[in-house]
């Protein structure tokens, strides 16, 4: 059989290296403390595709362009069930760098909790339960309506988020969006904020970034749209209201797990004056010289936690790649590591359940 990474980065990835150091400081685990009480976490990852991961250089999140289609699937697949059985890869880039749902995994596995999983708009069919809100796949905001359905995901969210609230009290709810960052930046500038976000890539791909973000705001200014769900409807991912909504009828504590992303998500929410959750995020993301995380968290007005994992000290050379930009985040691996911190295991334990995760991932 041949092994397959789910992950694909360029072949020239070496002629970039070596790289400036993210997060060279020394800092603590959790950046500062939520403040947050609980008894019955959850964590809670939302799934979709938007047909941007599908144009080539947007997204390293698969072994090709349209094989990022199938990454949420087995992302799902390897934090339920420890294993992607459906497709013959591993969770490894073709450079061994851990993919983030493996670290999603382990802090699942060292908290011996059961992850929910919702289906906000696949192009396959998931491999394990889900909730279903019936979205569609994302489409490209180049050239048609990305979400012509999100005032109905938005409501369909805010029906899981009271579902939820009825068994637990703190949900970390993460994402699984390839091609999500880019969306992320054309929902961002579309709400006002002069945002550059983070990707999965080492080097960034901003230029097909950009020129998608300017032929999407194109169309928002030709139609004159000017309402949030206007901009979410034209530019965004199908994600985005599902989490919004959810945000809105939760009755317990968030955390938004995630980087850019989330940050379009709070921004979403915070345009339809709803109150803003906290995000939290790694250390890579806030770190990237490529994005203004930091920046765009204080002008939405967005309280962030950042998680220091200090993957270059555990003698992963793939692990160690995260503090050169590879990958940084995704699968809500941060919230993880964060609420595996909350539930009360130590540093160390966090760090020796992922090394010990992605020492099986060979």
């Amino acid at each position: 059989m041949t092994i397959i990474s789910l992950w694909n980065y360029p072949e020239s990835i070496s002629s970039i290296l070596p790289m400036p150091i993210y997060a060279m400081n020394t800092m603590a685990f959790l950046s500062s403390e939520p403040g947050i009480s609980f008894t019955k976490p959850v964590f809670c990852g939302i799934l979709a595709n938007t047909l941007l991961s599908t144009v080539p250089g947007v997204s390293g999140a698969g072994p090709s362009a349209e094989k990022t289609l199938l990454t949420p699937v087995l992302d799902a697949e390897l934090i339920s069930n420890g294993a992607i059985t459906s497709y013959p890869g591993n969770p490894n880039t073709p450079t061994g760098c851990p993919t983030p749902a493996s670290i999603t995994r382990s802090m699942i596995d060292l908290c011996n909790l059961q992850p929910v999983f919702i289906n906000a708009g696949l192009r396959h069919t998931p491999t394990v339960p889900c909730y279903d809100v019936y979205g569609n796949v994302g489409e490209d905001p180049r050239f048609t309506n990305a979400v012509p359905l999100a005032h109905d995901l938005f409501s369909r969210g805010e029906a899981l988020g009271k579902i939820l609230s009825a068994y637990t009290d703190l949900l970390v709810l993460g994402e699984c969006v390839p091609g999500g960052t880019t969306t992320a930046l054309c929902v961002l500038r579309a709400l006002g904020y002069e945002a550059s976000v983070s990707s999965s890539f080492a080097a960034n791909p901003l230029g097909i970034k950009e020129e998608i973000c300017r032929a999407s705001l194109a169309r928002i200014k030709k139609d004159g749209v000017t309402d949030p769900f206007s901009m979410v409807k034209y530019s965004g991912d199908p994600m985005m209201p599902v989490a919004a909504g959810i945000a809105k009828s939760y009755s317990g504590s968030i955390l938004l797990a995630g980087g850019t992303q989330m940050l379009a998500v709070a921004a979403f929410i915070k345009a339809l004056k709803n109150p803003l959750p906290p995000i939290v995020t790694t250390c890579y993301v806030r770190d990237d010289p490529s994005a203004n995380v930091q920046q765009i968290a204080r002008e939405i007005g967005v309280e962030m936690f950042y998680i220091d994992p200090a993957f270059g000290s555990l003698g992963h050379a793939g692990l160690a790649r995260y503090c050169i930009g590879e990958v940084k985040e995704g699968m809500g691996a941060g919230g993880a590591m964060c609420l595996a911190h909350l539930l009360g295991y130590k540093e160390e334990e966090i760090r020796t359940r992922i090394l010990s995760t992605v020492n099986a991932y060979v």
